[in-house]
């Protein structure tokens, strides 16, 4: 996956040996992991793996997971349920501040109208004065 991009909060710098110390487990287990697709470290051009802070974390959930007894099939159905919850929970974030835009808009065009109105019936009042014919004594 070279050429991956990152952001610099998710930087990838850790090697597997590194990788493996903090979270605790064999190396081994890293790249039994990777192979499954519950982990997707990034690679230096040259094939290395690079693991970065989140990397750890998802590694620190699988091992909680699979500490609870959960197999790895249902370690990557809960991850991925888990990312579709984020995915989900951000459309609505999104959705909901597009909401306001177009309620914000509307109350806008409302209130546009509104004056718009009051300009219109003004104006009415004010060429019926014009055109309204003085009145002849008889």
């Amino acid at each position: 996956m070279a050429g991956k991009r990152i952001s610099p909060e998710m930087e990838a710098v850790y090697v597997i040996s590194v990788a493996a110390s903090l979270s605790g487990m064999h190396p081994q287990t890293l790249r039994i992991y990777e192979r499954r697709g519950l982990i997707d470290p990034f690679r230096t051009p040259g094939g290395t793996r690079r693991y970065s802070d989140a990397d750890l974390e998802r590694l620190s959930l699988i091992q909680d997971l699979t500490g609870q007894g959960i197999n790895i099939e249902g370690v990557k159905r809960i991850m991925a349920l888990e990312e579709e919850n984020q995915f989900l929970r951000d459309e609505v974030r999104r959705l909901r501040r597009q909401k306001k835009v177009a309620q914000d808009a509307a109350i806008a065009a409302t209130e546009a109208l509104q004056e718009t109105k009051r300009n219109m019936a003004g104006e009415i009042l004010v060429r019926r004065d014009i055109l309204r014919f003085p009145e002849f004594p008889r």
